[in-house]
Order: C-alpha cells, then sequence, then structure tokens
C-alpha cells in the first residue's frame, strides 16, 4: 500500500488508493517540497546559478504538488462525493495561494533575473532560450515587479478566484442534478426516438427505483436526455418544462450562480487594474494569437456580420414553415419550438434525420475506427488493456499485461505508439457517459508529461478523455449522435496534442499553447466526420456491419450547413457576451447583468415569443476556474479558421494521406509551444491562413 499515493503515484495510478482521506496529508507534504525547492533557488548567488539549477529547478519545483493537484481535481470532476468535495475544498486555498505566489516571489524573479543575464544564458540552446523567454514573461505577466502590497493583492486575488469559481462549478452539477421530470403516460412521448425512450426509461429504474421506475420514464438536464426531448417530443407542455428547467438553471437558491458572477468579475477586473491594464482581456490576450481585446472583438464583430443575413433568413423561414404547417397565423415562435420545428424543416427540406444516423456509430465501433484512421493518418498504434476497479476485471481478449486501475467500472484505457519505432508515447483513459457524479460536457487533460532524462528518449506521457454522450441500454449499445462521434473526435484531437509532444520541457509540452491555438488538433479532428473513405472505417450498423448508404450520406452532406447561419451566431454571441462582460460590464456602472447582455446582444439573439434567458448563469467555460476561457471564448471559433483552412491541405493531397498526416504530427501535434503559433502553422501550411475556407465550408461564404 502506497502511504501516500496522491505524492508518489504509479505511471499509471492506482486509483482505489487515492482516497479523500489522504488529500489533507499528500497535498500537505506536496506542498512543504516544493517550498524547500523554491527555497534551494531564492538561496542561489549569481555565480551558483546556471540553467539547469534555477530555470529547470524553477520549472520542476512544484511538479509533483501539480501532478498530485491534478489528480484530486480531475476526481473531483468524475467522482464527486461530499467527502471528496469536502477534501478538495479545504487544500484548494493552499494551493492556490502557493501557485498565485511563485511568480509574485521577488526573490525568485531576482534569480532569473540574475541568470538571464549571465554568460550562459546568452549561449543557450534555442527551445532553452525559449523556455528561459517564457519565464521571463510569466513572471512579468504576473506584476513580479509591482511594489510589495500590490503582488500580496494579487495572491489574495487568485486564491478567492480559485475558491468563487469552485463554487460556481459546483452549483453547476448541483443543479443539474437537482432536477428530473418523471413521465408515467407513454402516450405523452410520441415523436421521441426510441433510443431516447429506451434512455429515459433506464434513468426511471436507476433513479426511481425497479418497482416505481418499470412504468415511467425520466428526463434530465444532462444532453443525451434534454436534447431529443426538444428537438423529437410532440408534446408542447413537456419540452417547455425540460427547456425552463434549463433556461432557469443556476438562477435561484441554493445553486444560485450571478452574485458568484459579480464577484469573480470583480475580481478579475482589479487584478487587470493593478496590472495596469484597462480589462482583462488585455491580460489574457497579450501573448496569445489575437494579441488583444480589440483585435479579438474586431474578429467576432466580423463573422457576425457575416453570419447575420442568413442567421435572419433562417428564422424568417422557420416561422413561415411552422405557419404552413400548422395553419396558425405567422408569428414568433416559443424558445421550446425552435428544437422541434427546425428539425422537421430539416427533414422536409432534406428527407434526413439525424436518428437515421445513430444506427451507424456504436461507441466502440467509433473508437476502434478512430484509432485505425489516426493509425493509417499519423503513423501510430493504439491498443486497448484491460482494466480494474473494485477488484473486478474488465478482460481484453488477447491481453495478458496486468490489468490497469481505473476509477469506473465503465473507464476504458489504451496505450498508443509510434507505429514504426514501436515506442510507447503514451497512455489514457477514455470515460463517455454521464452520470450524477460527474461533471457535464466533454474534456481533455493530461495527468503526466513526461521529459527524456538525459541522452535517453522521454517516457510515455498520460492523459485522459471525458464526455457525456449517450449511454448503453440492456437492449442497445451506445449508440451515438454524428455530433457525440464528432465530440469524441475533438476531443482526441486534444489528446494527440498530449500524447505526440516532443518537446523536451514540460511548461512547453503538448496542449500547453495559446488558447486560440490549441483548439486546432481538436477541431481538425472533427473534419474526418464528414469524409466518405474515414466514414467508412467507424461507421458501421451495430447489427448489420454495413456502412452508411449513399443516399443518406448524400442527405447528411445537403443537410450539414442547415441553420448555420444560427448556429454561427450562437457561438459568436457567447464571445460576444464573454468581451463585453470582461471589457466593458466589469467596469461598473453597466446596469444588471442579465438586461445589460440582452442589450448588448439584441441583434445576434433569434426573436422569440417568450424571453430566452442568456447562458451566463451555466457558461462554466468562463467562470468555472480562475481562467479558463474568460476573454477567450472566440478561440474556438478563431481555430475553427484555422482547422477549415489546415484540412484544405488534407483535401488536396488525400485526405488519408500519411505524409500530410505525418507532416502535421511533426510541425502542430510534437511541437507543443517550443515556437510561436503562428510560425507552426506556416511551418505546416508555407503561409498565413485565410479565413475563406471556413466560410465556404460553413456555407457562408
Amino acid at each position: 500500500m502506497n502511504p501516500h499515493p496522491f505524492l508518489n503515484p504509479e505511471q499509471n495510478p492506482n486509483w482505489s488508493e487515492l482516497t479523500p482521506d489522504k488529500v489533507r496529508t499528500d497535498l500537505t507534504l506536496a506542498l512543504e517540497q516544493a517550498e524547500k525547492n523554491l527555497e534551494k533557488i531564492r538561496n542561489l548567488s549569481p555565480g551558483e546559478s546556471n540553467f539547469e539549477n534555477t530555470v529547470k529547478g524553477l520549472e520542476r519545483a512544484n511538479y509533483k504538488l501539480n501532478q498530485a493537484w491534478g489528480l484530486v481535481v480531475h476526481l473531483d470532476s468524475v467522482c464527486n462525493s461530499e467527502e471528496l468535495r469536502t477534501a478538495h475544498n479545504d487544500m484548494l486555498p493552499a494551493v492556490s495561494a502557493f501557485e498565485a505566489k511563485i511568480s509574485l516571489d521577488p526573490k525568485l524573479w531576482k534569480t532569473i533575473q540574475n541568470y538571464a543575464e549571465s554568460e550562459e544564458a546568452q549561449s543557450l540552446s534555442a527551445i532553452d532560450r525559449r523556455l528561459l523567454e517564457e519565464m521571463i514573461k510569466d513572471f512579468q505577466d504576473a506584476g513580479s515587479d509591482l511594489p510589495v502590497e500590490k503582488r500580496d493583492r494579487l495572491e489574495k486575488i487568485s486564491s478567492e478566484l480559485a475558491k468563487v469559481t469552485q463554487t460556481f462549478s459546483e452549483h453547476v452539477l448541483d443543479g443539474t442534478n437537482a432536477w428530473h421530470l418523471t413521465v408515467r403516460e407513454e402516450g405523452k412521448l410520441k415523436g421521441l426516438p426510441d433510443n431516447a425512450k429506451a434512455a429515459a426509461r433506464q434513468t426511471a429504474l436507476e433513479k426511481l427505483g425497479e418497482v416505481e421506475g418499470k412504468n415511467a420514464w425520466v428526463f434530465t438536464l444532462q444532453a443525451p436526455s434534454m436534447l431529443p426531448v426538444l428537438q423529437y417530443l410532440e408534446d408542447d407542455g413537456i419540452r417547455r418544462e425540460v427547456w425552463s428547467a434549463s433556461n432557469d438553471l443556476c438562477l435561484n437558491d441554493p445553486h444560485a450562480n450571478e452574485p458568484l458572477i459579480h464577484e469573480i468579475l470583480k475580481l478579475r477586473q482589479e487584478k487587470a487594474e493593478i496590472l495596469g491594464k484597462s480589462d482583462f482581456a488585455e491580460v489574457l490576450l497579450a501573448r496569445r494569437m489575437a494579441g488583444s481585446g480589440d483585435k479579438a472583438e474586431s474578429f467576432v464583430d466580423d463573422l457576425m456580420s457575416k453570419a447575420e443575413p442568413f442567421f435572419k433568413k433562417e428564422n424568417q423561414e422557420l416561422e413561415n414553415f411552422k405557419a404552413e404547417k400548422t395553419g396558425q397565423p405567422l408569428d414568433l415562435l416559443e424558445p421550446w419550438e425552435v428544437g422541434l420545428w427546425s428539425e422537421k424543416l430539416k427533414k422536409e427540406r432534406y428527407d434526413f434525420d439525424e436518428e437515421d444516423l445513430r444506427p451507424y456509430f456504436p461507441i466502440q465501433m467509433v473508437l476502434s475506427g478512430m484509432f485505425q484512421l489516426v493509425s493509417r493518418i499519423f503513423g501510430l498504434r493504439i491498443e486497448e488493456r484491460s482494466t480494474v476497479f473494485d477488484g473486478a476485471v474488465n478482460r481484453i481478449e488477447g491481453i495478458e499485461t496486468e490489468p490497469v486501475s481505473v476509477w469506473h467500472p465503465e473507464v476504458r484505457f489504451y496505450d498508443l505508439f509510434d507505429d514504426s519505432s514501436n515506442h510507447l508515447l503514451g497512455s489514457f483513459y477514455a470515460d463517455w457517459h454521464p452520470r450524477t457524479s460527474k461533471r457535464g460536457g466533454a474534456w481533455m487533460n493530461f495527468l503526466k508529461t513526461a521529459e527524456p532524462e538525459g541522452e535517453n528518449p522521454r517516457g510515455p506521457h498520460l492523459g485522459l478523455i471525458c464526455g457525456n454522450l449517450t449511454a448503453p441500454t440492456p437492449e442497445k449499445p451506445a449508440l451515438l449522435t454524428h455530433y457525440e462521434v464528432e465530440t469524441i473526435f475533438h476531443e482526441f484531437g486534444h489528446l494527440l496534442h498530449h500524447l505526440c509532444g516532443e518537446v523536451q520541457h514540460r511548461s512547453l509540452n503538448g496542449v500547453n499553447v495559446s488558447w486560440d491555438f490549441v483548439e486546432l488538433p481538436s477541431q481538425i479532428m472533427e473534419n474526418w466526420c464528414w469524409e466518405r473513405e474515414s466514414l467508412d472505417l467507424f461507421a458501421r450498423h451495430h447489427e448489420t456491419g454495413d456502412t452508411i448508404p449513399d443516399d443518406l450520406f448524400q442527405k447528411m452532406l445537403k443537410a450539414r450547413n442547415f441553420f448555420q447561419g444560427n448556429t454561427t451566431m450562437r457561438q459568436m454571441a457567447f464571445s460576444k457576451l464573454d468581451l463585453f462582460l470582461h471589457r466593458t460590464w466589469a467596469k461598473g456602472d453597466s446596469g444588471a447583468l442579465e438586461s445589460s447582455l440582452q442589450k448588448e446582444l439584441e441583434n445576434f439573439l433569434p426573436q422569440r415569443k417568450s424571453p430566452a434567458r442568456t447562458i451566463v448563469l451555466r457558461f462554466s467555460h468562463l467562470f468555472s476556474s480562475p481562467v479558463g476561457y474568460a476573454s477567450a471564448y472566440y478561440s474556438y471559433k478563431w481555430a475553427e479558421v484555422l482547422d477549415a483552412d489546415a484540412f484544405t491541405r488534407f483535401q488536396k493531397e488525400g485526405v488519408m494521406n500519411q505524409e500530410t498526416g505525418k507532416d502535421f504530427r511533426e510541425q502542430i501535434l510534437s511541437k507543443g509551444h517550443s515556437l510561436p503559433p503562428e510560425e507552426l502553422y506556416r511551418n505546416f501550411m508555407g503561409r498565413e491562413p485565410e479565413v475563406e475556407a471556413l466560410l465556404t465550408r460553413s456555407g457562408l461564404a
């Protein structure tokens, strides 16, 4: 038994040992060791300082702390419990304060400055120079040159932000879990796909028990449960009830998030002002591709203007369609009607229903085919391993190696190799289905980033991917929507960015890049979900093994840009909301939160008969961590420009062309933050990015 499992985990942690009662002891030890490491650096004289004991010493000083805390944070995301939440929140202030003070420590800063002026520092290799320069910028951007009282306040702000954003995240999870709707008359489920009905019956059995749940259907605010209701269910009352619950999520106590948003924005603005910046966007974007809040805002406004004519036309067409089909006077739609009528319009216009694709996307076939795809394109090989949870082994046929510990019985584990050298590049966990102890959404994260030691090649990285996708039922495997397939490919793109990283310094490796560049590897992967050649690898009927029929494939392509004006405007409205909050509203005197947002976005939100709230109270991307995508939600669409443009090279040279894939792996996936993102992109494409590819792909050209 490992006495300190969080502090000294094996390459693949024994998750059964990572229990809440070990958190305080292990994290306290990690904090103490990290402080000792920093003290060694503080005490270096200019003559003693060198790259290894100063720059690398600082990079490594809190590595074990970050690794231990990463395990705690991950478990809080996937196995939330009262005991774990208490342990996490108990240590959160100390960990946050420690992390915040590093770049504000005057002695550490002086040691770095002294080394930067040394003779050795002037002759560093390019990658070592890059690490030193990025470290210097980190100190400067954190406020290391400020007076002591301002540095102290910045430390406190970081600690306060950590606590209040954690509470925001907990409110979203708890509010989502607190609501469900029970339906006991099957006649009210007219229009709902069989797969969604089966899932609702399974949820009823889980929530209500075998007796009470056997003649009931339960719906929740988890996306796989809620979205089919809004898209297909004929019963207007049930759709309204589900939509209203989602619309009001985190509006009222005990999960009210508006007071937390006020506090978060106030703290971020105060931090910006202490750092001499006009707003939080100027703090965050200076070292990202956009470079400034003005440039990000201009990018958002430009795409909004291009999408607006399509957006208005689509909504008018939808209103006309409903009036024509119902014989009612032309009128605005209720917000809970939009999904239903847009689905009806799409079916009539293209003779296409998303549900027709679902039988072709059993999750294990999707994963297997995706692994074949990346093997063929990027020169990789992926092998599944047996797993063990709570003593029970999930044995993979033909695998003789020791089972790998996992945190839940549904979690799978894989090794990723370079196919030509057979070198183990890394391993990863996959956890795909919703449960009440797991936060919503989909994400990738890393648990370990390996470094080469001396002349030896680096060891394996370790990462994970999680989602909340359609779950299996006793009768059927997990059959996914096409959007859910895109989600898997998206998160796997992030994972490849981590596992294929070959930079010799951890803090420059993998996904440690500008956040408006980090989505390029993830979003480019989604393109292979639309190509016939790649689809045939993973889109196979769960009963017959047949590929998608050509007529259905053609309908799918024709319907690809249906309502694209609304889709684009929705994403850009989120970006506009984000920038408005952090560049304007946070400075005060802007009015009440929701009414201010409605006014700011009035030209970009669809007109509906009943008012719909913005996403702000449940916008975890902005408010569930101290930074997250705050001031940077535009990054998704920014990177979409990059991915659409970069994929034109694959389209020209062959979407399954391994030479192109290996060049993408070499120039993008393996390079991390070893070079500026603009340079990495030019190295792959031979030119600057162009927006036309995205506009063409989206039907907005």
